[in-house]
C-alpha cells in the first residue's frame, strides 16, 4: 500500500524521507517534488528499479529516464571528460531547471534504457528533492505522469496517475513552476538545446554564445 507525508510538517517530512530512502533502498518508487514538476524516482543502479519506473509510466526503453544529483560534484562521478562549458553552465543554473547530457562514464554498471552511452543529468532546486538525494545518491527520476498526460505539478495528480504503483509519496504542495526543465546537448564540439523549458536559450547564451537549437 502506498503511502503519503506532508511535507510541510516537519515530522512527516522526516517520516517521509526517512521511509522513501527505504523503499528507494528496496527497489521501490518514490514521488518527490523538483522546482518544475513532481518526479517518480527510483534507484539510478538498479536496472529492475528503473524498469519498474518505466513501466509505471507506460514508457518504453527508447524513451531512457534522466538522473537527478543532490550536487555538483556527481556530475563528475557519472559522466566522462566534462567540458568546461558544462562546469559553466552548471555554475550558472544548478541547481535549476537545466538539464544537461553528457557522455557517461563506461565504468557504471546501470541500464537507464536506450541511453546510446549517455546521461540526461540535473541536480534541482528543491530542498525536499535534495534531502532526499542526500541519503539516497543519484536517483532516475522522470516527470510523475503517465506518458502522454500532463506533468503533474502538485502530489494529487502524480498519485492519481500512479497509484498504488509508487511506495511512497513526499507532499509538498504545488511545484513553484509546470515548465519542464531546458535540455543541453554537451556531448558535441557545440553545446545544442534539445528542449527548450526553464531556461530560454537566450539565457544559456549568455553563459555558452555557441548554442546551437536543434
Amino acid at each position: 500500500m502506498s503511502r503519503r507525508f506532508d511535507c510541510s510538517d516537519s515530522f512527516e517530512r522526516a517520516r517521509g524521507l526517512h521511509e522513501a530512502v527505504s523503499a528507494v533502498r528496496r527497489g521501490e518508487l518514490v514521488v518527490l517534488p523538483t522546482d518544475t514538476v513532481y518526479g517518480v524516482g527510483a534507484d539510478a543502479f538498479s536496472p529492475e528499479a528503473v524498469a519498474r519506473l518505466l513501466e509505471a509510466k507506460g514508457r518504453g526503453r527508447q524513451m531512457p529516464s534522466p538522473v537527478l544529483v543532490g550536487t555538483p560534484a556527481d556530475l563528475d562521478a557519472l559522466a566522462d571528460g566534462l567540458p568546461q562549458r558544462a562546469r559553466d553552465l552548471m555554475d550558472a543554473f544548478w541547481p535549476g531547471g537545466l538539464t544537461l547530457v553528457a557522455r557517461h562514464q563506461p565504468s557504471l554498471e546501470w541500464d537507464l534504457g536506450e541511453t546510446n552511452g549517455t546521461v540526461a543529468v540535473r541536480m534541482p532546486a528543491h530542498p525536499v528533492a535534495l534531502d532526499l538525494l542526500a541519503e539516497t545518491g543519484p536517483l532516475a527520476v522522470s516527470s510523475a505522469n503517465l506518458t502522454g498526460h500532463p506533468s503533474p505539478q502538485d502530489n494529487d495528480a502524480a498519485q492519481g496517475m500512479l497509484g498504488e504503483q509508487v511506495a511512497v509519496y513526499l507532499d509538498a504542495g504545488p511545484t513553484p513552476a509546470s515548465v519542464p526543465s531546458s535540455i543541453v546537448d554537451i556531448t558535441g564540439t557545440a553545446p545544442v538545446l534539445l528542449r527548450a523549458g526553464a531556461i530560454s536559450a537566450d539565457r544559456l547564451r549568455k553563459v555558452v554564445p555557441d548554442l546551437e537549437e536543434r
